[in-house]
Order: structure tokens, then C-alpha cells, then sequence
């Protein structure tokens, strides 16, 4: 369940619908997923382009956002290895979108794309991995053999993300807050319902002891404990005054019916 408390409620609401947004319609060749604990972190896997030295793999990447995004721009970072001129070797990227071109407007779906294009155009100018920018300024047959390679060893495919995982996420944060409300009713509820419970009625346990005739029954009036509305124990519910009343009146009940059966003798 995200707990997503490094950002204020406005910018979770118009994450959630970014999030809601590429999930149904996904820009090409990238596929959004979420971090069920934290908003914050983005996950997304990008698709390597055709006719890159990319091609055929897959790049599992993340986006890192601060406490006052958007304000301030995300981090990127690549999880899977790639041998790539503005890609640093701990997978940090260097992009001018994440940098001094950031606008607060620019949502997630225009820095991801923004970060697939990487791949079809790099800019070794303002490489981080320098020896991948210096290899495709000098020899970009040398440089394109070095991607592929790294592509086909770390780029394989990756377990797809959880279908329909941010639509879930995304409604975690109302369903959150209705649970605690039905939870509230429910204890009100509990509480009322409980105060409605009736104890059981000595006269009709005594009715049904009377019955039975014998000793067992006649204990069977009075339960030792039961349990009350708060989970306490009642003992000898009946109190010891109904206790007496009832046996006296089954005694009493008994001899009438033993007078009744004399009487049935007779005639």
C-alpha cells in the first residue's frame, strides 16, 4: 500500500492521474509500472529502438521524485546495465530535460519519452560514461559493438509488471481512507447491535426443566459463566435470588404433576 509521505496530497492526485493515463494508453515501447510502498519512485521498461545497438533488449529504468517535485526535477536512473555515453556507469542519467531545460509542467509521460529517444540519439558531448562518448565519436562501429554486446548480456526481457498494478495503486489512497470510514461504522454498529442482545429468559428455562424432570436439566437452568457484550464473563446470570425462585417454582410444578398423575390413577 503506498504511503507515499515524502509528497503533498496535490501532487499524488495529478501522479495518480499521469500514472492512470499511461497505464490504459502507453507511449511506444515503454511500459510504466509503480512502487506499492512510495509514490515517489517510478519504474518503467523501455523497449531498446529499432535500428539502435539497443534493439531487441529491454532497459528497466526508475525515476526518483523529490519532496518538492515538480518544482524541482525527478533523477533517472538505469537498473539494467547499458553501454551508453550519457548513462553512468551507476546508471544515472544525464539528460537536459532532468536538468537545466526542466519545467515543472512537463509530466512523466514527456520524460520518458524523452528518455527512450536517448538511446536513438545520444549526445556524447555531454557524455558521463566517457569512454562509451569517446568510442562513438571515434569509432562508432567500435562503439555500436560494445552496446550490443552489453544489450544481449543484461537487456534480456523482464517480468512484466503486474497488469492493472497502477489502476489499484493509484485508488489505494480513497480506498484507504473509505476503509477507515466503514470500519468506524462498523464499529458503531457493533457497539448498538451488541446493547440489543437479550439475556436468556429464566422462565423459559425454567418451562424447559420442567420438562426434563431431572437434576441435569434443572442445572442446565443457570449456565456457570457466559459471555457479556464487552467480552467479560457474567457469572451466574440469573443471580442467586432468580436461581432459588426457579427451583422453588420447578419443585413446586413438579408436585403438581405428581398430584395430577394420582388423581389420573384414581379414575
Amino acid at each position: 500500500m503506498a504511503t507515499n509521505e515524502n509528497l503533498p496530497p496535490n501532487v499524488i492526485k495529478q501522479l495518480a492521474k499521469e500514472l492512470k493515463s499511461l497505464d490504459e494508453s502507453p507511449p511506444e515501447g515503454i511500459k510504466v509500472g509503480v512502487n506499492d510502498d512510495d509514490f515517489s519512485i517510478i519504474y518503467a521498461d523501455i523497449e531498446g529502438p529499432a535500428g539502435t545497438p539497443y534493439e531487441n533488449g529491454v532497459f528497466r529504468m526508475k525515476l526518483l521524485l523529490s519532496h518538492d517535485f515538480p518544482h524541482s526535477p525527478p533523477k533517472g536512473y538505469f537498473l539494467t546495465k547499458i553501454f551508453h555515453p550519457n548513462i553512468a556507469t551507476n546508471g544515472e542519467i544525464c539528460v537536459n530535460t532532468l536538468k537545466k531545460d526542466w519545467n515543472p509542467t512537463l509530466g512523466l509521460r514527456h520524460i520518458l519519452i524523452v528518455v527512450r529517444c536517448l538511446l536513438i540519439e545520444p549526445f556524447p558531448e555531454s557524455a558521463l560514461n566517457e569512454q562509451a562518448g569517446k568510442m562513438l565519436l571515434e569509432n562508432y562501429d567500435e562503439y555500436a559493438r560494445h552496446a550490443r554486446l552489453y544489450t544481449g548480456i543484461h537487456a534480456k526481457p523482464k517480468p512484466k509488471f503486474k497488469s492493472g498494478a497502477i489502476c489499484e495503486s493509484t485508488t489505494a489512497l480513497n480506498v484507504d481512507q473509505s476503509n477507515t470510514s466503514v470500519l468506524n461504522v462498523d464499529q458503531k454498529n457493533g457497539a448498538s447491535g451488541a446493547t440489543a442482545l437479550s439475556l436468556p429468559s429464566p422462565l423459559a428455562q425454567s418451562i424447559t426443566a420442567t420438562k426434563g424432570g431431572n437434576n441435569q436439566d434443572q442445572q442446565s437452568i443457570f449456565p456457570a459463566t457466559e459471555t457479556g457484550v464487552s467480552g467479560t464473563a457474567l457469572v451466574g446470570t440469573a443471580g442467586p435470588a432468580l436461581k432459588k425462585e426457579g427451583l422453588t417454582k420447578v419443585q413446586a410444578d413438579k408436585k403438581k404433576m405428581d398430584a395430577r398423575k394420582k388423581s389420573l390413577k384414581r379414575l
